[in-house]
Formats: structure tokens, C-alpha cells, sequence
């Protein structure tokens, strides 16, 4: 009977400590993974089931059915009308932030005078202040500026959230960026606008777009302002307007228009996500590298 040499023995060992390493890795992103995702599998279930069933707690709907999508696009919810507030709201907050940030980050970036260090502290703890501290004050404000019901009411404040992340990540990013860059523009005849808008920006294009992901979802996932601040239906973004479904009924619980409702408003954010997946993972990154 043959024996393995205590060499044999110690690589056997050592193989089969890695491959339980490997695999306890897998069954650990495994667990994360169905973490994430069986809310958004479970709301698409209850999407998908009929208005009957809506509270079985069957893992698949059995049969399928597309009545609470035909409910949530009723005309009577005002859903669609909605979704184009939200993506006005969410877009133009976007654009509007990027054009700000883009600018603010590069400028915190390059130049050099004092007390730059405190106004990059000043603009990260602006974003840790709690949005339900604000709602008052803002309703006051914008009563006072005849806002309430409008558009600017909702993007105004969406701003004043989305630009510290985004100056704080621009900043990041144009840090890393060589300097050099603008100076050899500078030597071919660029002057230094042209050389930000040829050399610098085309090259900051992972990090402004994944500042822009960052933003729009921040923006389209607003609730408590939008609820605030709008009380007419014609102008509430989808996520106020899905809380306010009702049933057949008076006193139905709306779930199934709900769930799919919430289907609707989440699939192109998961998708987008997907989607650049990579270019966001490069633009998160790379203003840690050197």
C-alpha cells in the first residue's frame, strides 16, 4: 500500500484549503446576491399574479397575469403622466448638477488657495444633514415663492443633495488626472478652456458618467420632498403617485397595482446598472489610483 510523501501531502492540503476558500467565496457572493435581489424577485412575482391571488405566497405566479399592469397605467392612477414628471425631475437635476459639479470639482482640483480643504469638508457633511430636517423649512420658502405644484420645487432641493457626491467624486477624479495634460494642450495653442473641453473632459468621461448614473437614480428615487411639496396629481413624480393607488373598492389594498408599478419604476434603473456596469466600476475606481 503506497503512502503520499510528506510533500505530496502538504500540496494535497494546501489544494484542497484553497479550493474551500473558492468555494466559500461563491457560496458567500451567492448569499449576498439573493439578498439583493429577492425583494425586486418577490415584487415581481406579486406583479405577476392576478388580482385574487395577490397575497399567496406561492414562489412563482401560477397562472400569469398582466391585470395589475393594465391597473397601474389606468388612467383614473395618473402613472404615466408620472413617470414623465419623474424623468423630467430626474433629468434635469442630472444635467443641471453635472454642469455644476463638473466645473466645482475641477476647480477644487487644480487650483490652489486656502481653505480649500474645509469647503471639501463643508461640501461632504451638507449631504449627511437628513432631508425630513428640511421639509419645513422648504415648504415655508417655496410657499412664499408661489413653487408649490412646480417642477423647480422638487429639482431645486434634488440638487442640493446630488451636488456634494458629485463634486466630492469630480474632485476625486480630476485629482488623479496629470496635470501635464493641460499643459501640453496649452503648448499646441489650446487655450485653457480649450484644453479642459478637448483634453481634460474627454478623458473624465467615466467619471462624469458615473456621477450622472449616480445622481439620476438619487433623483428619480426622491419621495419625501416630492410629497411635500406637491399636492396636485398632474404634477406628482411615480413614487408619490404609487403610494396614492387605491383598489376596485374603497377599502382595497392596491398591492398588485403596486408591485407593478414599483416593476416599472425600478426595471430601467436595474438595466441601465447592468448595462454600464463596467463604465461605473471605472469611474468609482479610478479616482483611488495614481
Amino acid at each position: 500500500m503506497s503512502t503520499l510523501s510528506p510533500t505530496r501531502l502538504s500540496r494535497s492540503r494546501a489544494t484542497g484549503s484553497r479550493r474551500g476558500a473558492v468555494w466559500a467565496r461563491r457560496l458567500g457572493i451567492a448569499a449576498v446576491v439573493a439578498y439583493c435581489v429577492a425583494p425586486f424577485y418577490w415584487m415581481l412575482v406579486s406583479s405577476l399574479r392576478r388580482p385574487a391571488d395577490q397575497f399567496s405566497n406561492a414562489p412563482l405566479p401560477a397562472p400569469v397575469s398582466f391585470d395589475n399592469y393594465a391597473g397601474a397605467f389606468d388612467p383614473h392612477n395618473g402613472f404615466g403622466r408620472a413617470l414623465v414628471n419623474s424623468l423630467v425631475v430626474a433629468g434635469v437635476t442630472t444635467a443641471v448638477t453635472l454642469v455644476v459639479g463638473i466645473f466645482a470639482g475641477y476647480a477644487l482640483a487644480r487650483l490652489q488657495f486656502r481653505g480649500k480643504t474645509l469647503i471639501l469638508t463643508l461640501i461632504i457633511a451638507a449631504s449627511m444633514f437628513p432631508p425630513i430636517i428640511l421639509v419645513v423649512p422648504l415648504l415655508r420658502l417655496f410657499t412664499d415663492a408661489g413653487w408649490i405644484n412646480t417642477y423647480q420645487a422638487m429639482i431645486v432641493p434634488s440638487m442640493s443633495f446630488s451636488l456634494p457626491l458629485a463634486v466630492w467624486n469630480l474632485t476625486a477624479f480630476f485629482r488623479q488626472m496629470p496635470a501635464e495634460l493641460e499643459k501640453a494642450a496649452q503648448v499646441d495653442g489650446c487655450t485653457p478652456a480649450q484644453a479642459f473641453r478637448k483634453v481634460v473632459l474627454p478623458l473624465a468621461a467615466p467619471g462624469v458618467f458615473t456621477t450622472a448614473i449616480l445622481v439620476f437614480i438619487s433623483a428619480w428615487n426622491e419621495f419625501l420632498i416630492a410629497v411635500s411639496v406637491v399636492n396636485d396629481r398632474h404634477m406628482m413624480t411615480a413614487n408619490v403617485i404609487v403610494s396614492l393607488f387605491t383598489g376596485q373598492y374603497k377599502y382595497d389594498q392596491p398591492f398588485g397595482t403596486q408591485m407593478a408599478a414599483g416593476v416599472v419604476v425600478t426595471l430601467p434603473l436595474v438595466v441601465a446598472v447592468l448595462f454600464f456596469q463596467r463604465r461605473i466600476v471605472d469611474g468609482l475606481t479610478a479616482g483611488g489610483l495614481k
